[in-house]
């Protein structure tokens, strides 16, 4: 069974992260930051929705920061795996 949990970018079109489960699998799909009001931008200060050291891959769909701009805390807290895009959006997030 796949379990899809949403993260952000619900009710909203910014902090896009998706946590996509099968098996003993766990994706992260983007891994944004809130933008636009305050009251969005505080949810970037909130805790980690997933605990990162579990994820096997983090895929990104395209490097907007709304879908980027959350690698950097997500490192910090120790994810250590792979980040999986287009070339393109890779040469951007470089």
């Amino acid at each position: 069974m796949v379990r899809i949990t949403f993260h952000g970018a619900a009710r909203t079109v910014t902090g896009s992260k998706f946590l996509v489960e099968a098996d003993y699998t766990r994706v992260l799909v983007d891994c944004g930051l809130f933008q636009g009001l305050k009251t969005l931008r505080l949810r970037n200060w909130k805790p980690t929705p997933c605990d990162v050291k579990t994820l096997q891959a983090v895929v990104l769909t395209h490097a907007h920061l709304d879908h980027t701009g959350y690698l950097p805390r997500i490192v910090r807290e120790g994810y250590a795996g792979p980040i999986y895009g287009t070339s393109a959006t890779n040469d951007n997030i470089s």
